[in-house]
């Protein structure tokens, strides 16, 4: 087994970490217990995705759990740690969790904090599944074949958004995203999509997703008035695009996953809130009401919905890969995983059905909340589902949800 990273804990950590591994918890060995890690931002710029993070892991444990649990055992609650926006942080947490004995690591929900917290997963042979991991760089990581997601690459949804553009009538525009993985890799999927529909790309931009000065960005957006901007960013964003709107730039708006924010408007202030009429975006999403009721009466306070789909199939999809195998151990199941959704199999679309179907032998093609999985061998969905919101006079709301496949 590879040896992991060093780890500095805080004695309360370390206390938990060996009372945890005294009491025989870790990756199945010593019992059926099977116990997920949840690696997501409790504080930080992302913080806004914790709720329906935690919601939907423990709304598909309480689905687990009223069909049997795994392998006939209960799952418990999750252990949680924060990705927190912070490299340093995030890797620390994720070593906690390793060093509790989870049997997987739902998380990180950011691609930064993924990329600077996987090899401590994958190198300890423990699974990660994240339902909100967008970057394209994720597909061709040293993993070891134990990272897996749900959430499609962005090169998936930078066609979406490109033919949404122009759809739309616009022919320039200028895109504009964060300097980080997932800023970068979603520009060039745009902005290769849009070249190749003969769209001028009059502008490409990125920006230190810590800056507080937007000027460069915003004389550059000015000298090329474009009929269009693309804005792919996190909430900082909203710092952005207001000093985009004060400056009299008047581009039609399209964003990212990373401000699909209901209460954008407001956050933008209230000078600002009518002026993002006509605005536009694209997120990973599910065509899936019942899903939603379900969650909501789970949950009755949750407010955001974003990727919680995606997450809650996650946890499904590692727990039937567990059912598949008939062992708890990551060692064991990870081989499973790419074979529960598998188009030649029988499909099924809860875990109990599912687990039912591995019962009598056969195999199945679980049918996700948010749509057809079917890992790729970069542990990457083939297809993927896509909202269109948009800010009209009658506020936010969902215009389509769009199908989009690499087959």
């Amino acid at each position: 087994m590879p040896t992991h990273k060093a780890l500095t804990l805080t004695a309360a950590a370390l206390t938990l970490t060996l009372t945890l591994t005294a009491c025989g918890e870790g990756n199945g060995t010593d019992d059926n217990t099977f116990t997920y890690g949840l690696l997501y931002p409790q504080s930080g710029s992302l913080a806004f995705l914790a709720p329906p993070q935690i919601a939907a892991v423990e709304y598909a444990i309480s689905e687990i759990n009223a069909a049997g649990g795994i392998l006939g055992t209960e799952v418990p609650p999750p252990r949680e740690a924060d990705e927190a926006g912070d490299s340093a942080r995030a890797n620390e947490a994720a070593n906690t969790l390793v060093s509790s004995g989870v049997n997987a690591v739902i998380g990180a929900a950011a691609s930064a904090m993924t990329q600077a917290s996987y090899d401590t997963i994958t190198s300890s042979r423990t699974v990660q599944c994240s339902g909100t991991n967008t970057s394209p760089e994720l597909s061709n990581i040293d993993d070891g074949g134990y990272y897996f997601r749900t959430a499609p690459s962005d090169l998936l949804a930078g066609p979406v958004l490109a033919r949404q553009i122009i759809d739309d009538g616009h022919n320039d525009i200028a895109v504009i995203a964060r300097a980080d993985d997932y800023g970068t890799g979603y520009l060039n999927a745009v902005q290769a999509e849009l070249t190749a529909m003969g769209a001028n790309v009059t502008i490409t931009e990125t920006y230190d997703p810590d800056a507080t000065n937007f000027g460069a960005v915003i004389s550059s957006v000015a000298t090329v008035n474009p009929d269009a901007v693309t804005l792919i960013s996190f909430q900082e964003g909203t710092q952005l695009m207001a000093a985009l709107l004060e400056s009299g730039i008047e581009s039609q708006f399209y964003l990212t996953d990373g401000l699909n924010d209901p209460e954008l408007g407001t956050t933008l202030g209230a000078a600002s809130s009518d002026a993002i009429n006509g605005t536009t975006g694209v997120a990973p999403s599910a065509d899936n009401p019942e899903f939603n009721d379900g969650l909501r009466q789970f949950d009755p306070e949750l407010e955001v919905f974003q990727f919680a789909p995606q997450v809650f199939d996650c946890v499904t999809a590692v727990a039937l890969a567990a059912e598949s195998a008939g062992s708890t151990a990551p060692a064991d199941y990870v081989e499973h995983l790419p074979e529960i959704s598998r188009p030649n199999g029988t499909e099924c679309s809860t875990f109990e059905e599912c687990r039912d179907l591995l019962d009598q032998n056969q195999s199945i093609d679980y049918q996700g909340t948010s749509g057809d999985i079917d890992f790729d061998d970069n542990g990457d969905p083939t297809s993927a589902t896509f909202e269109i919101f948009h800010f009209g006079p009658d506020g936010y709301e969902i215009l389509d949800y769009v199908e989009y496949t690499t087959g």
